[in-house]
């Protein structure tokens, strides 16, 4: 999949199939208008593209609002969307210009006189243009006017209940990881870089990994205990993370932490990415460093239950 960041650096394409969207998460929804793309693009002997935006426009509509978190980083969204087929993917800067073309304004002067779209594929509930203001019966009135076909895909076709970036970060939010992980296809993810912490998982015989978010929009699911996949420089290591404030510890504070099983290397300032395989329990306060190794030790053991088969 070849990715652009400007119109400019777009090469005449012939034949070309688009849809057009935030598409955060890749969920299953999405895979599946992706893949209607693409078998739709290779039955017309042409080409596939997803024209998604960066920044995220919220991002640049309401600049005070911290609340947003995404499901994916740019370039997360990017090695999913490339397992789709897609052949090309255009990331086109959300700047205030773009936010306020009209619909037909955005139709005209990107979809049809720069890219020269075929077809433009959308889901059942694409709205586009400045406010939102562009519908579905908009775009086959601009397609009519300017020559490009426009299809729909219906809800039905999608899912039989609506499958959603939101209904996806609520059930990450509230420790629902095995409904998150059904809806979006597979492991929910996210990456950071170790960092140094205080050190006390060596001192009780479990040594943890640090991570340091860098992205940060991005979703961390609830506080609690998780069993994990890391990977780190290519290889896949088993262990048990812990999400939340330690509220057990005065003034450690809150930290996301992963336990690797029978893992001696030393990873200080590698990437490390955390595919999130099951949630175990919440967050809880005990009595004590005592009480609270006896608990470690029934989480390890869970994990590796868990993950041994997988």
């Amino acid at each position: 999949m070849k990715v652009y960041h400007s119109l400019n650096e777009v090469p005449k394409i012939q034949n070309l199939i688009l849809t057009q969207g935030t598409f955060d998460g890749v969920h299953l929804g999405h895979q599946k208008v992706l893949k209607h793309v693409v078998n739709t693009a290779q039955k017309a002997n042409g080409e596939s593209m997803l024209l998604t935006f960066y920044p995220h426009p919220r991002l640049v509509l309401y600049p005070n609002d911290n609340s947003l978190r995404l499901l994916n980083s740019i370039e997360e969204k990017a090695d999913l969307i490339a397992l789709t087929g897609i052949d090309h993917m255009l990331i086109l800067p959300f700047t205030d210009a773009i936010s306020n073309l009209a619909p037909i304004e955005f139709v005209r002067n990107i979809l049809v006189e720069t890219l020269n779209i075929q077809t433009m594929i959308v889901g059942y509930d694409h709205r586009f243009g400045k406010n939102r203001e562009g519908s579905f019966e908009n775009l086959v009135e601009f397609g009519d006017m300017f020559n490009f076909n426009v299809q729909e895909i219906p809800a039905s076709e999608i899912e039989d209940i609506a499958i959603s970036s939101t209904r996806i970060r609520k059930a990450l939010l509230a420790g629902e990881l095995q409904l998150a992980n059904e809806l979006l296809g597979r492991y929910y993810k996210f990456s950071g870089v170790v960092i140094h912490g205080k050190k006390l998982g060596r001192t009780i015989g479990f040594p943890t990994a640090n991570i340091g978010i860098r992205d940060p929009y991005k979703l961390i699911p609830s506080s609690g205990v998780y069993a994990v996949f890391a990977h780190i420089q290519g290889q896949r290591y088993p262990g048990a993370a812990n999400i939340g404030w330690n509220p057990t510890i005065d003034g450690k504070g809150f930290s996301i932490e992963v336990h690797l099983f029978d893992f001696q290397k030393d990873i200080y300032n590698c990437e490390i990415e955390l595919e999130m395989v099951q949630f175990l329990r919440p967050e809880e306060k005990f009595k004590g460093i005592e009480e609270l190794t006896v608990q470690i030790e029934k989480d390890v053991a869970a994990s590796r239950a868990i993950l041994r088969d997988l």
